[in-house]
């Protein structure tokens, strides 16, 4: 399809008429995200629907402050209305999704002629069940309740103080409207472990056979899905459309524009989503679990019929698994060279080219088989049970034994399919071979003497994990594809209509590289990256000053507990990064008695407290210091007079005994390559461009970076890292 002149003009009219109903000038960084993501979309040619064109996505990198939502916004939904295709808008965070539902998309709505229609798309884990809150709260008052076996999953304490009257508090919201069964949209946070009490997933859920089906949260949320023309989900949810086949929750990927924000996000979102891992002696616990379940299950059934003929076959096959888990586990824990630098952390081993020895590889084949056997009966039992809901059959169960059962079973059966994808994984020999049997995207360049047809992916990284407790020990097993590059080929990017990706950091060392290898991005992508409107020189310094020691000495935890008072000094917000949690803590109480009330760590509190005590401590005129790791150097947002200096503690090089980075070194160094260089340098890249990007907020923000790590100056990469910074003005001592 042509970009026509007509949709050339009504993207035009529209980013004019939003720039003049919300009174804000035009940035040139956001024409071009504009132009580029129209252009691209325009480019897109198709016959009856479908796309013609070669697979391609548009990239564009576009720092805070150039307005990228808006952007990507005003550009696409007049091409996807032209094309009649849905515009499926994924975020990493929950915060981002709610700000384009709540904010972004009725700000356009308002301020343009634009027509289109949205909704919100969230996982069913995201939603309150109304089937398992009732039965939650018939526990609370009765213990012989007939719904108990929906809780023999949970390992509950049903005598947790306050409990029975926030359950309640819970229904009375919901049944009142004045809460619409959104976890993200209670107003404080539920811990996990009481959200899972009254929430449920696909394998628990009766659907329409639910007595609750008409006022169900989520399917309430669900009914604007077909019809809407812009879809709000997040990555998860994407990746978990796709392993279903695409199109069983979200639009077709067909049929669908993909807008993905936070983008940098995406490869590690679909690894995590691919991996899989069993605890051995917690599914052996879960083994007792389920054979509980099948005796308090039994007395519901007639005898003879084949429900209790199924629950005959679980019975031995779980016996199978079980003495088949045993051997395992005898066999790791005698054969592997577990070792134990602190009795209280756990030992892993990682198996070189995802290689297992003969025996573990025999073994696991075998646990394939029994957890298959087990699965395969599971199933069948869930399929008679969710018999009984058809009226028009005649069941061998009874109405009320399928409803109090289903989702226990379905819970099962679930866990159990978990389970098998590990073995699935850990049984598979060829580990060299093409990750997902699909057609594959773009890789690093062949390796020298490798043809473009001889090349592989990495084999998946296989671990072992063995932890110790005080009465307990486990070990668990692991497997993880390395790359999620032919994983995102084979279901997203070759069957999308089109997709653009969008982040603040997409480059590692100025170039697209890392992204392309990493994404399995197609040979005929776009890329952009949009110039900032900061003027960097003007509003910033970063800072290297003269350190006695280097991070790698022992004594740099020391030399930091001495030179940071003098950095925080005269500062009102200061955000210190640390790469290790034990040296943030370490740092913090050995300063914390000289500077009482000074500092907060990200461990304190909840996120979200955190910041606000920090904010509320600068409203009073008092100076705060933030100490915080990983996840407060990307993410946290503290304009103006709440930030003013980022001191970065040391280069944010991975952790060497991460075994899918390990993985993915062994497989770089087996080609020829370097990883150090092509791997762990524009990692840390990527980390240390975000960690900066906490100061600078708004064209207003001014401050400064302080790096303590000499080697950003000392060490042949450390002048392609700082290359990588945005243009501050540097004073180096």
């Amino acid at each position: 399809m042509a970009l026509t002149d007509a949709i050339k003009q009504d993207i035009q009219q529209a980013y004019r008429d939003l720039l003049s109903g919300k009174d804000i000038r035009a940035r040139y960084g956001q024409r071009l995200m504009i132009a580029e993501i129209a252009r691209y979309m325009g480019a897109i040619t198709d016959n009856d629907g479908q796309r013609t064109s070669p697979p391609s996505v548009c990239v564009v990198e576009a720092g805070t402050g150039t307005g990228k939502t808006l952007a990507y916004l005003v550009a696409a939904i007049p091409v996807a209305k032209a094309l009649g295709k849905t515009l499926v808008i994924s975020t990493a965070t929950v915060a981002l999704q709610d700000q384009i539902v709540l904010k972004d998309l009725p700000d356009l709505k308002k301020h343009t002629n634009l027509q289109f229609s949205w909704t919100l798309a969230k996982g069913r884990g995201r939603y309150l069940c109304l089937s398992r809150l009732e039965s939650r709260l018939q526990e609370e008052g009765h213990g012989d309740s007939d719904t108990m076996p929906l809780f023999l999953l949970d390992d509950l304490q049903t005598d947790e103080a306050g409990s029975k009257a926030f359950f309640e508090q819970m229904l009375a919201s919901y049944g009142s409207r004045e809460w619409d069964g959104d976890r993200d949209h209670w107003p404080e946070q539920i811990p996990d472990d009481v959200w899972r009490q009254v929430t449920t997933d696909h394998r628990q859920c009766t659907n329409r056979h639910c007595s609750y089906f008409d006022s169900c949260a989520f399917f309430d949320a669900r009914k604007g899905l077909d019809e809407a023309e812009v879809v709000v989900a997040n990555h998860d949810l994407v990746l978990a459309d796709l392993a279903l086949g695409g199109g069983a929750i979200l639009p077709e990927p067909e049929n669908a524009l993909y807008v993905f924000d936070e983008a940098h996000h995406l490869p590690d979102k679909a690894l995590n989503h691919f991996a899989a891992s069993v605890g051995l002696n917690s599914a052996r616990q879960w083994l007792k679990q389920l054979s509980q379940a099948l005796s308090t299950m039994q007395p519901y059934l007639a005898p003879g019929v084949q429900a209790t003929k199924t629950l005959d076959r679980i019975s031995i096959a779980s016996r199978d698994l079980d003495l088949m888990l045993a051997r395992v586990y005898e066999q790791m824990d005698e054969n592997t060279a577990w070792e134990f630098s602190d009795e209280r952390r756990p030992a892993q081993w990682r198996y070189a080219h995802g290689e297992l020895p003969e025996v573990l590889s025999n073994l696991a084949a075998e646990a394939r088989i029994a957890t298959a056997t087990v699965c395969r009966h599971l199933g069948s039992l869930v399929d008679e049970l969710q018999g009984a809901f058809d009226e028009r059959k005649e069941s061998e169960i009874d109405r009320d034994t399928a409803e109090a059962w289903f989702p226990v079973i379905g819970a099962f059966h679930s866990r159990a399919e978990d389970q098998l994808r590990l073995w699935v994984a850990w049984s598979e020999r060829d580990v060299g071979s093409k990750q997902d049997g699909g057609e594959t995207g773009p890789s690093p360049e062949p390796a020298k003497g490798e043809s473009e047809n001889e090349r592989r992916s990495p084999a998946p990284a296989r671990w072992a994990v063995k932890q110790r407790w005080e009465h307990a020990e486990d070990i668990t097993l692991y497997s993880s594809p390395v790359l999620a590059d032919n994983l995102l080929y084979s279901r997203l990017w070759s069957r999308a209509y089109g997709a653009v990706l969008t982040s603040a950091t997409l480059t590692a060392l100025g170039r697209f590289d890392r992204l392309k290898t990493r994404a399995g991005l197609p040979e005929h992508s776009r890329f952009l990256n949009v110039p900032s409107s900061f003027r960097y020189a003007d509003m910033a310094t970063v800072e290297i000053p003269a350190m006695s020691v280097m991070p790698t000495d022992d004594k740099f935890t020391d030399t930091l507990t001495e030179r940071l008072p003098d950095l925080w000094a005269g500062e009102k917000a200061t955000l210190v990064l640390f790469t290790a949690r034990r040296q943030m803590q370490q740092v913090r109480d050995a300063l914390d008695p000289e500077y009482p009330g000074l500092i907060i760590t990200q461990d304190d509190k909840a996120k979200g407290e955190v910041l606000r005590e920090h904010c509320a401590r600068v409203d009073e005129g008092k100076p705060s210091v933030l100490f915080g790791v990983a996840s407060f150097a990307e993410g946290i947002d503290l304009p103006g007079k709440y930030l003013h200096h980022v001191v970065i503690t040391r280069l944010p090089f991975s952790v060497p005994d991460d075994p899918i980075e390990a993985s993915l070194a062994e497989w770089v160094t087996q080609r020829g390559g370097n990883p150090f260089m092509e791997i762990t340098v524009p990692d840390a890249s990527v980390k240390l461009v975000q960690a900066v990007g906490r100061l600078l907020r708004t064209e207003q923000d001014t401050g400064r970076v302080t790096i303590l790590d000499r080697r950003i100056i000392t060490r042949r990469y450390g002048q392609l890292l700082l290359d990588a910074l945005p243009p501050f003005r540097r004073v180096i001592d």
